[in-house]
Formats: structure tokens, C-alpha cells, sequence
């Protein structure tokens, strides 16, 4: 099977990896081309523009950063829509907005073309061993056809039902790690504040009711100050608006929720750190009394 693949950020490069490394033919695009130079050594050809992935691949992949960026690759010159037809199949995997991907369902079949939404739930890690859980939702005989390449993505498919309904879900998802997150790292500066060896504290809730992958894997990582990334707060902070816009769609208030976007908010202060791992909150806290100083270093050229 030759897949296209759209976006080569963190997601997108370990993805496509992983299918040209089990077989698959991958036409690969990126706005910033030299992203794509690491994949074409593995075997990848290169797409010009989506437009060009289109017209060469039956199924084409985008995993891109946000709804802005999902609608302009398939509306803007040179896009998805100039090639989309009959006989081709779209797959957004990014995550985005129940709205923005019905917008883009809509343009996809008005060509011809077929569609489905598959947000992914896992971010860096499980992206590059193909352990991701996928959320689709749309086309279900598109996402049969797909079945092959997510095998090599992830360790389980969900089909949702209509479009929208994997968007929903992965934000509800990312709603729930977010608000973790933060009490994870809140907890985690107040056991070092009074006195306790965190370290500990990574150990008893491992061993507790509480215990979880995220835990286990980011506390270690997060007490060594390594905050490479592999969600970046800014991505982390976006999912969090989109869920508590969902929330007032739908008539469901989420105080928790509300309160850990305001601790990402507060994270824009320090603007150098958006580029860095969700996980960064916890340097935040550690950091609260030198605001004012920190604000300043950040203001610097």
C-alpha cells in the first residue's frame, strides 16, 4: 500500500517512520521541506505540495498541529481539494475541533473523495513504537481499507461513528491528562516544598490506586529537569480550550478543568517554555516566587 503522510512534527515524523519501516510506500510533505529529508533517507518520496501526495496516493494521512493548519492544507492553493476525488481517501489524524473536522468531511466528499477523522491518544514514545490508540470516526469502509496501516500505528483502533466523534473523544481525553498533569506536578512541588523526597512520592503513588503510565513514566523524567518534548504546552494548553469550549457547547460545567487551563495560561509568562514537554508546569511552580523575574528574562532579545 502507498500512503501519504502530511506533517512531520514530533507525531507525524515517528509515524511515517514506522510505516516505511514495516513495508509501506510513503509519499511524505511538510511546510518546511527539510523535515522530510530524515524519511526520504528511509525510503520516502517527496510531495511538493498535499496537492501533488493526493494525486499520487490512494489514502493520504495528515497529522498536523491545529485547526488552522488542518483546514489551510486541504482548502488553501495547492491543497487536499485541488486533487481529492473518487477513489481517494483523506485520513485527518490531527486534533482538532468537532467543527473544524466536519468542515473538512464536508470539502472531502463534495470531490468525490472519502473521509475520516483519527485523533490519536499517546504522544512521542507510543507514536515511535506504534503504540498509540486511535479514535476514528466517518468513512467506515475507508477505515477498513486503513486497518492495515493502523496495525503498524497503534495497539487499538476505535471506530466512533460519525464525524466529530473522535474529535470529542480525544478531547475529552486530553481534558482529563491535562487536569492529571497539573495536580501531578502541584503535588509533586508541594512534597519537595515541605520537606519530603519526591522520589518517594513517585514510588507510593505507583504502588497506589492512582498509579498510571503517565505518572510513572513523566515523574522521573520531570525530577531530572528534562523537559524534551513530546507534547508541548503550547499543543497541551490548545486541547484544553477546544474541551472547555465543548463543555459549553453541551452545557456541562468543568471548574476542574477550567482551573488547569488557567495554570497553562499562566505558563504563556514564561514564553520560552511553550516549546517544551506539558510536563514544564511543575518548573513553573518551582519558579512561582520569581515571576517578576523570570517575565523579565523572557522579555529579553
Amino acid at each position: 500500500m502507498e500512503v501519504g503522510f502530511l506533517g512531520l512534527g514530533i507525531m507525524g515524523k515517528a509515524m511515517s517512520m514506522n510505516l516505511l519501516k514495516n513495508g509501506f510506500k510513503v509519499t511524505v510533505w511538510n511546510r518546511t521541506l527539510s523535515k522530510c529529508n530524515e524519511l526520504v533517507a528511509h525510503g520516502a518520496s517527496i510531495g511538493k505540495t498535499p496537492a501533488e501526495v493526493i494525486n499520487k496516493c490512494t489514502i493520504t494521512i495528515a497529522m498536523l498541529s491545529d485547526p488552522a493548519a488542518a483546514l489551510s492544507v486541504v482548502l488553501d492553493k495547492d491543497g487536499v481539494l485541488e486533487q481529492i476525488c473518487g477513489g481517494k481517501g483523506y485520513i485527518d489524524m490531527s486534533t482538532v475541533d468537532p467543527e473544524t473536522s466536519c468542515k473538512i468531511n464536508e470539502a472531502i466528499t463534495s470531490k468525490g473523495g472519502r473521509f475520516f477523522e483519527a485523533p490519536v491518544s499517546g504522544s512521542k514514545q507510543p507514536a515511535e513504537t506504534g503504540q498509540l490508540v486511535i479514535l476514528a470516526a466517518g468513512d467506515k469502509a475507508l477505515y477498513e481499507a486503513a486497518i492495515p496501516a493502523f496495525d503498524i500505528l497503534g495497539k487499538k483502533s476505535f471506530f466512533l461513528g460519525q464525524v466529530g466523534n473522535g474529535a470529542k473523544m480525544k478531547l475529552v481525553v486530553n481534558m482529563i491528562m491535562g487536569s492529571m498533569m497539573n495536580a501531578f506536578s502541584e503535588g509533586l512541588t508541594l512534597a519537595d516544598r515541605s520537606g519530603l523526597n519526591p522520589h518517594d512520592l513517585l514510588d507510593v503513588l505507583d504502588l497506589g490506586a492512582i498509579a498510571n503510565p503517565m505518572f510513572k513514566g513523566k515523574g522521573p523524567a520531570m525530577l531530572q529537569n528534562n523537559y524534551s518534548p513530546a507534547f508541548p504546552l503550547k499543543h497541551q494548553q490548545k486541547d484544553k480550550r477546544l474541551a472547555l469550549a465543548l463543555g459549553d457547547e453541551n452545557s456541562v460545567p468543568m471548574p476542574v478543568a477550567a482551573a488547569s487551563n488557567e495554570g497553562l495560561e499562566e505558563s504563556y509568562l514564561y514564553t520560552p517554555y511553550l516549546k517544551y514537554a506539558s510536563t514544564r508546569l511543575l518548573r513553573r511552580l518551582e519558579a512561582w516566587d520569581w515571576e517578576t523575574w523570570i517575565f523579565q528574562q523572557c522579555l529579553r532579545p
